[in-house]
């Protein structure tokens, strides 16, 4: 049987995943073939993560009122760092403006799943029974494959990168 420490424990296998595709990233020079594999590869993993990780568990904790502000400030956060992820994809990797927002993008992202790991995965735990569990384990899997498949990356138009 699946238990809710299960599935905490997949969500955060995957943020150890996208840690180790950022620290790689943070090694990559230029517009080199290597760092776009790695970024393509970084944003369908978050893109799939985020879109899956919001059908199952987050929709879930929506329901409990006790946990309806850290849900929703997570959210809030996927969708920054989804604007962050099309920002950089409209960038120009050779240049250092590149990887001075991927930085900047690298900090971002772990003080998310830091957060996520370290506050709310254990206040959520709290509120959940053997029903949302099971739902979430059935959802997370299912959602996280199709999510990651559909995902792409999309810059914003070069003209509306930040700078």
């Amino acid at each position: 049987m699946t238990t809710a420490q299960d599935i905490f424990d997949e969500l955060k296998a995957d943020h150890d995943r996208h840690r180790k595709l950022l620290d790689q990233l943070l090694e990559t020079h230029g517009d080199s073939p290597e760092r776009e594999r790695l970024f393509t590869e970084l944003t369908k993993e978050l893109k799939g993560h985020a879109a899956a990780e919001e059908q199952a568990l987050y929709s879930t904790m929506l329901r409990k009122p006790e946990t309806t502000d850290e849900t929703r400030h997570s959210v809030a956060e996927h969708h920054e760092i989804d604007e962050a992820l099309n920002d950089l994809a409209a960038t120009d990797m050779s240049e250092g403006g590149w990887l001075q927002k991927f930085k900047s993008f690298d900090h971002q992202y772990r003080h998310h799943i830091d957060e996520e790991e370290e506050d709310h995965f254990p206040d959520f735990k709290k509120y959940l029974d053997e029903a949302d569990v099971k739902h979430m384990a059935q959802v997370f899997e299912r959602r996280k494959t199709q999510e990651k498949d559909d995902a792409e990356v999309t810059p914003e138009a070069r003209e509306d990168a930040k700078e």
